[in-house]
């Protein structure tokens, strides 16, 4: 996919913040309760939804270094999906800011908690707990696929047989590698490689596509393919798809790129079977 100059990239608002703005949920649930906080799901119903449904799930989480942005963000992507029939649902997790006592593996357990609560009220919420997708973009791709991989990073007394492990993974400028290499092991600290999907590949994870700029600075390309490429080694399914050309976090600002990058997403799912309406992928 080919994507403007990495010397395009404007300084006004991202688009996907401008099509936020005019979004809101249908319904709005709480997955889990941490010291008196509320953490919600904004979900968006597909057209013609019914409770007795059993939708495929598109779960998004938003990026920002685990300590910025907001749910919101993701509500253009949560849209777009429930078009094609699924549940979209925009994920909000605990933030990691020097003042919050929140650390990245709070996030990450967030995460996780998520797809559980999800598949434990997949009857009450009409989804189907056999197609849940999970997606981020950069520190929200970590988050994403870190549902899939970081095993014993869940929080304490949760019921553990009820998998966190998505059917499918979509990510964005993903944060893959947290070595010192790699980005975020100032922040995850000495226990780095616990959170570093590069370092946790394992053979039976979900099939996954990536979409990683060329010039991205801040999330190297480097990580993405090194971890496709571990992916594959490990007998998973893995597609990265390089943006040329587009640094960190252009994909969200770029409106050609961003609903291009969608497409590609929509024709990913219809081969796994997880697009119920075809017609609107053909929009």
């Amino acid at each position: 996919m080919v994507g403007p100059p990495a010397s395009t990239v404007s300084t006004a608002i991202d688009y996907v913040d401008q099509l936020a703005a005019n979004l809101e949920p249908t319904r709005t649930v709480v997955y889990k309760t941490v010291d008196d906080r509320e953490l919600r799901l904004f979900i968006f119903d597909p057209p013609g939804f019914s409770a007795s449904d059993k939708r495929p799930v598109f779960l998004t989480f938003h990026g920002g270094g685990w300590g910025g942005f907001e749910p919101r963000r993701q509500y253009p992507f949560a849209t777009y999906f429930a078009r094609l029939g699924l549940v979209g649902i925009s994920v909000e997790y605990r933030l990691s800011r020097p003042d919050s006592g929140t650390t990245v593996f709070d996030c990450v357990r967030d995460a996780r908690s998520a797809v559980r609560f999800l598949r434990k009220h997949a009857n009450q919420l009409g989804v189907d707990p056999d197609r849940i997708v999970a997606q981020g973009n950069s520190a929200g791709a970590h988050l994403a696929v870190g549902t899939a991989l970081f095993d014993g990073v869940d929080e304490p007394g949760e019921d553990l047989t009820i998998s966190s492990r998505p059917d499918a993974l979509v990510l964005f400028s993903p944060v893959l590698d947290t070595s010192p290499d790699g980005y975020g092991q100032a922040m995850i600290g000495e226990r780095w490689r616990v959170l570093s999907p590069l370092h946790r590949v394992r053979s039976g994870l979900p099939p996954t596509v990536i979409f990683h700029g060329t010039e991205d600075t801040v999330t190297p390309l480097a990580g993405s393919t090194s971890f496709c490429e571990a992916m594959l080694r490990a007998e998973n399914s893995c597609e990265l798809i390089p943006l040329e050309g587009a640094a960190h976090g252009e994909l969200m600002r770029t409106p050609l790129l961003f609903n291009e990058a969608l497409r590609e997403v929509g024709l990913f799912l219809l081969s796994a079977g997880f697009v119920v309406n075809q017609q609107s992928l053909k929009q």
